[in-house]
């Protein structure tokens, strides 16, 4: 596939301090995009503007931001336009997960989860259009889960918000595929981050590198072309 500079394009990657995230927005960076990254906490925020920015300079943004909350989605933006005056790539990547049955699943848990996972997706996009429209392009790729085509045990609100964002993901890709917007969603199976529980972390997971490496490649993509959803596993998974 021919390289693409990704100078001059400017990308925002939500929860983009850690994890899959962070892989994606470092990557960027690397490849000499501008990159404005959000997280709820604000000691992450710091930390990652200040490992990136001797390297990067005025190409790296870090602001705190709850996704959930839609004035601090409005918010974020609007700092972003004020930093680079445009926007080209959404990587909707924030999330969170709670793993209980339903019957010991609270009614808090539920919202969170819903609210960060699928209503977070929404309002970030819903941001973006319009100036992804001013730009005459741009590209959404939402960070979904296998557990968005695959139920388990335990997975009920997760299940659900991931299940929500792929059905999601695929109307809004209908909706403005004419308006030079492509959306992709892509599927990880288990990634090695500190997402799950303690001690769960393995080298036989998928790195949070590979997710990034896909993200790269649906960016590289001929315009005229679409990959709509990507499924990635383990090639060896835990026996």
């Amino acid at each position: 596939m021919e390289e693409t500079s990704f100078a001059g394009k400017i990308a925002i990657v939500t929860g983009g301090t850690r994890g899959i995230g962070r892989a994606i927005a470092e990557r960027l960076l690397h490849e000499g995009a501008a990159v404005a990254v959000c997280s709820r906490s604000s000691a992450n925020v710091q930390s990652f503007v200040k490992e990136f920015v001797a390297t990067a300079g005025d190409r790296v943004l870090g602001e705190a931001a709850d996704v959930s909350k839609l004035n601090d989605v409005e918010q974020f933006f609007s700092k972003v336009d004020a930093r680079f005056g445009g926007l080209d790539f959404v990587i909707n990547n924030a999330g969170i997960g709670v793993f209980k049955s339903v019957a010991d699943l609270t009614p808090e848990e539920w919202h969170r989860t819903i609210d960060l996972n699928l209503s977070g997706v929404f309002y970030a996009s819903h941001a973006a259009l319009p100036r992804l429209r001013k730009r005459g392009s741009g590209y959404i790729i939402n960070i979904s889960s296998l557990a968005g085509k695959n139920a388990f045990a335990g997975g009920a609100a997760y299940n659900a918000s991931k299940f929500g964002l792929n059905g999601f993901s695929e109307a809004m890709m209908l909706d403005h595929r004419y308006d030079n917007v492509r959306v992709s969603y892509i599927m990880p199976g288990s990634v090695d981050t500190d997402f799950g529980a303690p001690g769960e972390r393995a080298s036989w997971r998928i790195q949070p590198e590979d997710v990034a490496e896909v993200v790269m490649m649906l960016l590289r993509m001929p315009p005229r072309t679409l990959v709509s959803r990507v499924e990635i596993r383990p090639t060896k998974p835990h026996k």
